[in-house]
């Protein structure tokens, strides 16, 4: 990310900044990997650290289900049931040490509480609902499509306009950042890279709570949620500015990389982690070679698992897809277009598919909530 502000701060960063009544605004600095890394500095009407009271964690660890069968797989995602709290609704469905991937479905907006998760950065894709994530960086409106880029220990609320929402989340315990291949030295979005500064949405508006009372946080840390009261409104910063911000990229807004003959998936790349990528697969035109196979080539991924999310559209490589669907192909054993479809797709000019896909570079364990979701034939699928 680059240099953001917003609201008021004082000229010189570790200096006096005082309120109208001449009291101290209190300063915070929001660091990431220590002071070796990107960060940010806020500046509050209260203290961060009154604590009222601590309450009893409770666990939110995935049960894994340590099947050794190794085969390709699909899970249903829209069968997550909704449920109305947002916290709850988050069902984590393919884990690894690096990353969680997670559908919700909440029905109801964080009004009653705020969350922080400390555990882990995330990307929340919005596949339908929408909504304003509001954080102590300001208020930033969401929509269908959009990716919110979340820092780990960013206090935060979702506040959806209704209640049919579905998310697709991604935790992940590295920084998540753009990809290294589209920045320059300084930082800045080269020319080939298919998005720019100009297509990610920063907070929009500051609005600060000068208020006491008992505020519920809950702070996710070491797979346990910990509900914290505090004394002060966490929403209480009058300015900051920095690096460190959540923001949010439209996967309308990323422009596809084509070619005259099959572009492999890294041309989709969109947001890179140690362990993880995110890659956007948008509407686009096919390949141009006369004599081009637009369907994707068979392929021996041995070195990371592939995980597709399927949100919109057409696509030419799978059968019977639907809204909300995952498959996962695991690295190990090869996987490639269904029958027919290669054939099928010669000729075709351009595709309207819209899927996020997930690439981790440690083997994924299949949850129990994936289990109860899971289309146990798909391994087959390639024999008609």
């Amino acid at each position: 990310m680059h240099y953001y502000s917003m609201g008021n701060i004082p000229p010189k960063r570790h200096t006096q900044f005082r309120k109208p009544d001449g009291s101290l605004y209190h300063e915070e600095l929001f660091s990431t990997e220590g002071f070796s890394d990107l960060y940010s500095t806020l500046y509050r009407c209260n203290p961060p650290t009154q604590i009222v009271q601590v309450g009893a964690p409770r666990s939110v660890a995935a049960e894994t289900i340590h099947d050794q069968q190794l085969k390709h797989r699909s899970l249903k995602g829209f069968r997550i049931a909704p449920e109305d709290d947002y916290l709850d609704s988050r069902k984590a469905v393919l884990v690894n040490q690096d990353c969680r991937i997670i559908l919700a479905a909440p029905r109801q907006s964080t009004t009653d509480y705020f969350f922080k998760n400390a555990d882990a950065d995330e990307v929340i894709f919005i596949h339908e609902g929408s909504g304003t994530l509001k954080s102590t960086y300001g208020n930033l409106p969401f929509a269908y499509g959009d990716y919110l880029v979340i820092p780990r220990g960013t206090i935060y609320q979702l506040h959806f306009d209704g209640p049919d929402n579905r998310l697709l989340i991604v935790e992940s315990t590295s920084p998540i950042v753009t990809p290294k291949r589209y920045r320059n030295k300084f930082g800045q979005l080269l020319e080939h890279s298919p998005f720019c500064e100009r297509d990610i949405r920063k907070p929009a508006s500051l609005d600060t709570h000068d208020e006491q009372g008992d505020f519920l946080l809950y702070i996710k840390k070491q797979d346990h949620l910990y509900p914290y009261h505090y004394l002060s409104h966490p929403f209480d910063v009058v300015g900051w500015d920095g690096y460190v911000y959540p923001y949010a990229f439209s996967i309308h807004n990323f422009e596809p990389i084509t070619g005259r003959v099959h572009q492999p998936p890294p041309v989709h790349l969109t947001f890179a982690t140690r362990g993880v990528v995110i890659c956007s697969f948008v509407p686009r035109l096919f390949d141009y070679h006369p004599l081009a196979i637009p369907a994707p080539y068979n392929h021996s991924n041995i070195d990371s698992d592939e995980v597709l999310y399927y949100v919109d559209g057409d696509f030419m490589s799978r059968k019977n897809v639907e809204k909300g669907m995952i498959t996962l192909h695991p690295g190990g054993i090869p996987h490639g277009p269904h029958p027919g479809t290669v054939e099928k797709s010669i000729g075709a000019k351009e595709t309207h598919e819209l899927a996020v896909m997930v690439d981790t570079f440690k083997p994924l364990l299949m949850t129990t909530h994936a289990a109860g979701i899971e289309d146990g034939t798909y391994y087959q699928s390639w024999l008609h």
